[in-house]
């Protein structure tokens, strides 16, 4: 197998990162804290010395997933604003526009989303 030079860095990363993986779940195997088997009260589910109510798998309303979406969305969108922030008078007025046109496409999202009820808990 004859590879070009430049994929030897990629292999001896992936290399490290598989073997880095592999070592770090065999210890934690072999040197974590071993559960005895059974239905002991140390087996049991336990938060903050409160006694289980209800079942873990009890569904969450989709507003809640939504609202999750929503907030990164518009969250990351504040990342796209400081390569502007940083270099704002090399951009110009091309840039001064291009970034109006950004805030503006997310003004419209955030309207249709608003009007879409979207972000009212009560409904």
């Amino acid at each position: 197998m004859n590879l070009p030079e430049s994929y030897i860095p990629i292999l001896i990363q992936a290399g490290v990162a598989v073997g880095f993986v592999a070592v770090s779940l065999l210890g934690a195997h072999f040197l974590g804290p071993q559960q005895k088997k059974g239905n002991s009260v140390k087996n049991q589910s336990w938060e903050c010395g409160i006694p289980v109510e209800g079942n873990a798998r009890t569904p969450f309303s989709i507003k809640y997933f939504l609202t999750a979406v929503l907030f990164v969305l518009f969250d990351i969108e504040i990342v796209f604003f400081y390569p502007y922030a940083v270099n704002f008078r090399e951009f110009g007025m091309e840039g001064f526009l291009a970034v109006l046109t950004f805030v503006a496409i997310f003004f419209v999202a955030f309207f249709y989303v608003w009007k879409r009820g979207a972000l009212d808990w009560d409904k």
